[in-house]
């Protein structure tokens, strides 16, 4: 097993709850090195992250990795099986619903804080 391989398995496996169930797949191309990361489908949150920071934290160590070695290094997490992405067309047409809403409610506070300066309510 090549260097960055192990590297992200060992990251990844100090992450999981099942480190039993982490894999990877180093394969290469005319672009350079991809390292496919396969997970227990319970344990992707944890490796994509908060707004996918944990992800790109990993991505960017492995890429400084790569560099080291005059290499280019990607990242693909493979998407379990079956599973449905987490943002539809129909949820962005009611979360902005919802966001609109609450701009209304948010307008009608402000009518209700009176005698306070416009400077201080923006």
């Amino acid at each position: 097993m090549e260097k960055d391989q192990k590297f992200v398995e060992d990251v990844v496996k100090a992450i999981v709850d099942n480190p039993e169930k982490v894999s990877t797949e180093r394969t290469i191309d005319e672009r350079g090195v991809l390292i496919k990361l396969t997970v227990d489908p319970e344990d992707m949150g944890k490796i994509i992250g908060k707004e996918g920071k944990t992800a790109k934290a990993i991505r960017t160590l492995l890429r400084v990795l790569g560099a080291k070695n005059n290499a280019r290094v990607n990242l693909k997490i493979v998407e379990p099986e079956g599973s449905v992405s987490r943002h539809s067309d129909d949820e962005d047409e009611n979360d902005r619903d919802d966001n609109s809403n609450n701009d209304q409610n948010n307008d009608n506070d402000k009518d209700d804080l009176g005698d306070i300066p416009n400077d201080v309510l923006a």
